[in-house]
């Protein structure tokens, strides 16, 4: 039996903190460019050849944001696999990660215009679909391991399972 292709590689990193008020806060923005171009989300993008996820991370949250993370504070919190049977060039394997150390402030760059928002204020209807189905959980410490299928209109899911697969770190 054939194995089945191995899916692109993306990253994502929420970066989380506690501000002045005591609110706890993750950094999300406005996509500019590309894949989910006027979403809410949150600083990642597709693994260069040879690169780890975590190297990826540490590169495109500095790409995006402004903001220098260290390898070591990148904290895994899981994998998923984004199906797209109607456009198989949009599937992809994200690998999650938190990290609440970091140094700089974040700016605006040419994908993403990043802001800290309450995480009690998360605009999920304004995130991919599958969002709502594992950020909660990962933004309150837990982790994720799922599989989301997307249907005909490339945005809504139409299956979301637990998956099998396990993360490369």
């Amino acid at each position: 039996m054939a194995s089945a292709p191995q899916l692109p590689q993306v990253c994502v990193v929420y970066l989380l903190r506690t501000d002045e008020r005591g609110i706890r806060q993750v950094l999300l923005g406005r996509k500019k460019l590309g894949l989910g171009q006027g979403k809410f989300v949150a600083p990642g993008g597709k693994l260069e050849p040879g690169e780890t996820p975590t190297d990826a991370a540490v590169r495109e949250v500095a790409e995006e944001s402004g903001v220098l993370v260290a390898p070591e504070d990148l904290q895994v919190r899981g994998s998923l696999d984004y199906h797209f049977p109607h456009r198989e060039a949009w599937s992809q394997r994200s690998h999650v990660f938190v990290c609440e150390k970091w140094r700089g402030i974040p700016r605006e760059s040419n994908e993403l215009n990043p802001e800290w928002v309450d995480l009690s204020a998360v605009p999920y209807a304004e995130m991919w679909d599958d969002a709502r189905f594992w950020l909660p959980a990962v933004l309150a410490g837990g982790e994720v391991r799922r599989d989301f299928t997307f249907g005909e209109d490339l945005a809504s899911v139409v299956d979301a399972t637990l998956s099998a697969h396990r993360p490369n770190r």
